[in-house]
Order: C-alpha cells, then sequence, then structure tokens
C-alpha cells in the first residue's frame, strides 16, 4: 500500500521535509574579524539546479574510513562535577550538562514536587548505525542513566543517530516509561524502543503534559537514518513553558539547526525564552556544514535575536563530527560573546556533569 502523502507545508512539498527558503533582506550574522566566514564554494548553473536528496555514498564511505583510521582522545571526566538531583526553587530551573546535546532540566511544580525533562538523550559509546564503527565518544556521559532521577518527559528533536538513540531509550522505556515529545513522523522510531507515550508534532504545534506546554519550533537541517529515508522525518527544536506558573523560567532546546530567520520567528510567536540552549559545534569545514549547523559567530546572532535572558551552549566537545578542534567551539564563543558585547555570563558553556539553578 502506498504511503499517504504528507500535509502540505512551507516545509514540506508532500514527499519530504524541507527548509523554507531564506526571506531576501535577510543577512549573515556578523562576524568578529578574528574569525571570518569561509567563502562558499563556487558551483556551476548546471550544478546549482540539481538537487540531490539524502548523504551521498562516496561522502558517507568516506566518513567510515576516517572513523575507522582516527584514534580521538579517550577517557575525560566530569568538568564540573554537579548533582542532577538538585531540586529547584519556585521561580528557577536546574539545568544539567550531560553532554553533547543532553541535558537534564528540573521544574519545580506548583502543587509540590519536580518535574524531570531529559534532550536528545544519548549515552552510548557511538552514534552511528553499526555499533562497533562510526563517531566515538571523546568523553564519556557525564552522568549514567542510572545516575539520574525519574524522567518524566523526553524531547528528541530529530532522528540523527546523536540525537535519537535506540539503546538509551530502550534503557529509559523500562525504567521511567517517560512522556516523548518528537518532530513529525519520528514516533515510529521511538515506538520501536518500547515507549508508547509518544507525541509527534510539526512546527507550531504543541501539546500539554500537566502544567508543562511544548511548543516544536522550526529549525533549518535534515533527517536521513538510512540510505532511503532522507527528509522522511520532520527536525524541530522545542519551546518549554508554564503557562500557569509564569515565574517558572522558560526553556528554549534548539535542536540541531543552521543559522537563520526563525529566531526572530520564535521570539515573535512565542515570547523571549529566560534560557535558550544552543549549538555552537560541528562547523568546520564551514562551506560543507554551514547549511545545517551554526558556528559559534552565529550561535550569538542567534542568542541575540531570541533576546534570550541565559544562553547555554550545546552540541560541542562529544564526539568526532567535525574537524574543528577539541576546545575551539568554546573558546570562538567567549571571544565572539566578548565582541558582541554580551555580559561574561550571558552566553557560555556548561562544564561537563555542572548543574547550573537559573531564574528568570
Amino acid at each position: 500500500m502506498k504511503k499517504a502523502a504528507l500535509p502540505l507545508s512551507d516545509h514540506c512539498n508532500g514527499e519530504i521535509f524541507i527548509n523554507p527558503p531564506l526571506p531576501e533582506d535577510w543577512q549573515e550574522a556578523p562576524r568578529p574579524p578574528a574569525w571570518p566566514d569561509q567563502p562558499a564554494p563556487v558551483q556551476s548553473a548546471a550544478q546549482a539546479g540539481k538537487k540531490r536528496r539524502g548523504i551521498r555514498p562516496l561522502t558517507f564511505l568516506r566518513w567510515i574510513i576516517s572513523n575507522i583510521l582516527e584514534k580521538p582522545p579517550q577517557g575525560q571526566g566530569p568538568d564540573t562535577p554537579g548533582n542532577p538531583h538538585d531540586i529547584p526553587e519556585q521561580g528557577e530551573v536546574a539545568v544539567t550538562f550531560i553532554g553533547h546535546d543532553t541535558f537534564l532540566l528540573r521544574f519545580p511544580l506548583p502543587e509540590g514536587g519536580t518535574l524531570s525533562v531529559l534532550t536528545d538523550p544519548i549515552f552510548s559509546e557511538r552514534c552511528s548505525p553499526i555499533p562497533f564503527i562510526g563517531p566515538k565518544r571523546f568523553r564519556p556521559p557525564a552522568y549514567q542513566l542510572a545516575d539520574l532521577p525519574p524522567i518524566d518527559v523526553v524531547l528528541v528533536s530529530h532522528c540523527h543517530y546523536d540525537h535519537l538513540d535506540l539503546p538509551s531509550l530502550r534503557v529509559l522505556a523500562k525504567r521511567d516509561n517517560p512522556v516523548v515529545v518528537t518532530t513529525a513522523q519520528t514516533g515510529d522510531l521511538i515506538r520501536k524502543a518500547g515507549l508508547s507515550r509518544v507525541s509527534e508534532l510539526d512546527w507550531w504545534q504543541s501539546v500539554r503534559i500537566g502544567g508543562l506546554e511544548v511548543v516544536c519550533t522550526p529549525a533549518r537541517h535534515f533527517t536521513q537514518r538510512g540510505l532511503t529515508d532522507a527528509g522522511k522525518r520532520l527536525w524541530g527544536g522545542f519551546f518549554l513553558r508554564f503557562p500557569k506558573s509564569p515565574e517558572t523560567p522558560s526553556v528554549f532546546f534548539a535542536g540541531d539547526t543552521a543559522h537563520g530567520a526563525h529566531w526572530k520567528e520564535i521570539r515573535t510567536r512565542l515570547g523571549a525564552p529566560d534560557i535558550a540552549l544552543l549549538p555552537i559545534g560541528a562547523y568546520a569545514p564551514r562551506p560543507m556544514l554551514r547549511k545545517v549547523h551554526t558556528d559559534p559567530v552565529e550561535a550569538v546572532e542567534a542568542f541575540r535575536q531570541l533576546q534570550a535572558r541565559h544562553g547555554i551552549a550545546m552540541h560541542f566537545g562529544t564526539f568526532p563530527l567535525s574537524q574543528e578542534p577539541l576546545g575551539e567551539p568554546e573558546r570562538c564563543l567567549r571571544e565572539t560573546a566578548e565582541w558582541a558585547g554580551l555580559a561574561p555570563d550571558a552566553f557560555v558553556p556548561l562544564g561537563f556533569g555542572e548543574t547550573r539553578l537559573l531564574s528568570r
């Protein structure tokens, strides 16, 4: 039986999900002199007219070979051991950085108790369809799942292996059976892990879980998990807020994304988030990755356009996904934030394992 067509929208042509075209007045992020942008490769008119879907087989083969040959450093422990069991006071949220895009967020509930949310959980050694080949961690997770409190809600931004990790989801299914909020057409993978309470959202759709509202937000990325499913599942971020408890900080989790016009649209539609979790790594070589990942300069501009109160960096220093040196994303973020005139603690990377209590 032929699968039903996807609903038409500005980011779906009925067969696959796509990135909407950028507005004509959209501008690149301003760059400090120390971090010049790399020019995009020149394309002929014939090349520009060809639209290739998904990952090129030769590119995938080179990636596999490079990960077999390269021996990244291993065994780094937590930088700043925190306490993932910290209980936030009313008006606070406890943010614990576990690694890559995996955060534990703990929100106080008005009636007492704490709601625990886990973002893009990956605790496996590799992010790959093949258990013994593919990107291997530079460092272990700051905490194992057994170290964490019971998880109530899991957010999965898209289906890439470094964000949707089936082994981790299987453990969570058996241990906590949390509610999972994910993007459209991604629920089939999550249900394979034994999770039954799954909510799939298109951009700007929302779901209520008790007093928590989760809104799916746009991103500029792509999806592919095999050789034939490119664009069949949506990608996005999530905006978390408590409408009946306005003193509780709101959190924006960007997922994987390139720079684009969606930052201002998110702020316009949903308001400025109190806390923004923004990606800063996996950006080199820039001509190849600029359409799917922000670099630290673009992340600073995203922070400014969102008008967030607090910025927390993610998507760096965990897996060998690109060619920038270890430590460069954090250094570039610090230098760019200073150049942009941000307060010293406005937009920072947390230490691996660090727990920080943040308020509005």
